[in-house]
């Protein structure tokens, strides 16, 4: 672990090509389990839920055989296979009264289901409704048949709602603080529990949603995502401070990769909170993106690369605007933070890693900060160099909260 900045990859040590298949390079980042970079860091990120129960790393690998490189149809259909077995195995364990067998099952099943939608856009295709509500589903009857502490929420939000879970400390004291999590654009509130189960571990209650454009919001509810991340966190907070045994004092935000963009934004506006994490900076999420598809711009979007019109699709979706790369250029172009982020006042934590995809743009978020600050990079020999620390979610715990712990 180190606080300053470290040297990439060597040219030696150049990564290999994913069709020379897994071969083994300086670290373990170089392994590549597709193709495509948004596949490849998911798969990474399922195999980091083991720890938690919420994968198994046989069923990860099965389902990894049958993926194809930006293949969004055979990404869904891979996982949603693995996800109905475990679930009909969940299903015969309660019936029998394997209520232990039953949950665990329920967990996994929970955590593919919603993994079976990360990379398939296509909102019109009834799988996106029903796998959704599968995985909620799941998850619900893992939390009743495990006592895990956490308790499924709506917080009023305009019109709607944003469908959360509050998970309350079993060690926390009276008046205890309070973290609330937002995720970011590919994972879902759920996936976050190596934060959440870190804070109730060590007294702290935490509140994780799906904001608009994420999880469940975006494919329940239809709900697209915003810039102006405050009217989000407001009426998040408004919620959480009704919670019995909440300080108001000591709510702290944390946001992981593009939630980090948007929770920054947020901590600018909301003064409630008392102190923020960003998981990594970014002061233009907007720029890095429009940076990416400039190349493409001119291009019809059937001509684009496979995984750049994936991409496409996507934003286009979850921003709702139409499916055209001039189109999500220009609904970007608002989410820059470079303005406002001298206005944030509560101290924040920059967490960084030595393979970001975005190499820099973390320091360029802490160097802009006006407020108190603290920065904390991951280097290769921590292995949690990697992307919002994928891959090595126990390491990014304990130094996350050997942090927070002593502040909120």
């Amino acid at each position: 672990m180190k606080t300053e900045n470290t040297p990439g990859i060597d040219e030696k040590h150049q990564i290999p090509s994913p069709s020379e298949g897994l071969i083994p390079g300086p670290h373990w980042t170089s392994i590549k389990f597709s193709k495509n970079i948004l596949m490849d860091a998911l798969v990474k990120h399922v195999l980091g839920l083991m720890s938690y129960g919420m994968s198994d790393f046989g069923e990860v690998l099965e389902v990894v055989g049958q993926l194809k490189a930006s293949d969004e149809d055979a990404w869904i259909t891979s996982w949603s296979t693995m996800a109905e077995r475990l679930q009909e195995r969940a299903d015969v364990a309660n019936r029998s009264g394997n209520l232990i067998t039953a949950s665990t099952a329920y967990l996994r099943a929970s955590t593919y289901w919603r993994v079976s939608l990360m990379c398939f856009s296509d909102p019109g295709d009834s799988r996106m409704f029903d796998y959704s509500r599968n995985s909620s589903n799941c998850y619900e009857r893992y939390l009743r048949l495990s006592g895990y502490p956490g308790q499924y929420v709506e917080i009023p939000y305009e019109n709607n709602f944003l469908p959360g879970h509050f998970y309350r400390s079993p060690v926390a004291v009276d008046n205890a603080p309070l973290l609330i999590i937002t995720p970011g654009r590919d994972t879902w509130a759920e996936d976050t529990r190596w934060v959440y189960e870190g804070a109730i571990r060590r007294g702290i209650h935490c509140l994780i949603y799906d904001g608009p454009g994420q999880g469940f919001a975006l494919r329940l509810n239809n709900l697209r995502f915003r810039h102006d991340w405050e009217n989000v966190m407001g009426a998040v907070i408004d919620f959480a401070i009704e919670i019995p045994g909440i300080d108001p004092s000591r709510i702290g935000a944390m946001g992981l990769s593009f939630g980090g963009f948007l929770t920054s934004r947020a901590v600018a506006f909301e003064k409630r909170i008392k102190l923020c994490v960003v998981d990594p900076g970014n002061l233009s999420w907007g720029g890095t993106i429009i940076n990416a598809l400039q190349t493409f711009s001119n291009l019809p979007i059937n001509e684009v690369p496979p995984q750049m019109r994936n991409l496409v699709k996507d934003y286009a979706w979850k921003h709702g605007v139409s499916n055209s790369i001039k189109d999500v250029i220009q609904v970007l172009q608002i989410y820059d933070n470079t303005s406002i982020v001298d206005q944030i006042e509560c101290e924040t934590l920059v967490m960084d890693g030595t393979e970001e995809m975005s190499r820099g743009e973390a320091e360029r978020f802490l160097n802009a900060l006006k407020c108190p600050k603290d920065y904390l990079l991951f280097d290769a020999t921590s292995t949690a160099q990697a992307h919002c620390q994928i891959g090595a979610y126990a390491t990014a715990t304990e130094y996350l909260f050997d942090w927070l712990g002593k502040r909120l």
